[in-house]
């Protein structure tokens, strides 16, 4: 398979069977928990996905990561929704979720802190735009360590 991590091999392998499912991938994540290894794929469709959504491509993604092979030690799949706080990676997920509450944390430090709570205005080139206790605030994309949405009580 093509050089990258394997959390990026896998995306591009699965990505085209989720989509033509018309269901978007909206994240791949390969990590070590306890002495085990974890492949997580988090699909989402608007009104959300559901268990046979998820059943369904679990098995398609199973049987292409069998022929593919591109994780060498054995893993758990896990294919589920984002959960409600779902992640915001990409530039269509912030289109998609401006005038939501959002948390955005950081790298470093901006205006001395590294988490942030508020209303999604706009993502540019500039930043995310959140509109937080009425104050508009704009955080560099080069600071952002990770944004999502965040749960309104």
């Amino acid at each position: 398979m093509a050089k990258g991590t394997v959390a990026e091999r896998v995306k591009a392998a699965v990505e085209p069977i989720i989509e033509a499912e018309h269901l978007e991938l909206v994240d791949v994540e390969y990590v070590k928990e306890g002495g085990n290894w974890y492949l997580r794929i988090y699909i989402d469709k608007l009104g959300g996905v559901d268990l046979d959504d998820c059943q369904m491509v679990s098995e398609k993604i199973d049987t292409l990561l069998d022929e593919l092979d591109p994780i060498p030690q054995a893993y758990f799949l896990e294919v589920s929704s984002p959960g409600i706080e779902r992640p915001l990676k990409k530039p269509a997920d912030f289109e998609r979720f401006k005038g939501h509450l959002i948390m955005v944390n950081t790298y470093t430090p901006v205006d001395g802190a590294k988490s942030f709570t508020g209303k999604l205005e706009n993502y540019s080139e500039a930043g995310v735009q959140l509109n937080i206790k009425g104050k508009s605030m704009v955080i560099p994309l080069d600071k952002v360590a990770a944004s999502r949405l965040a749960v309104e009580f």
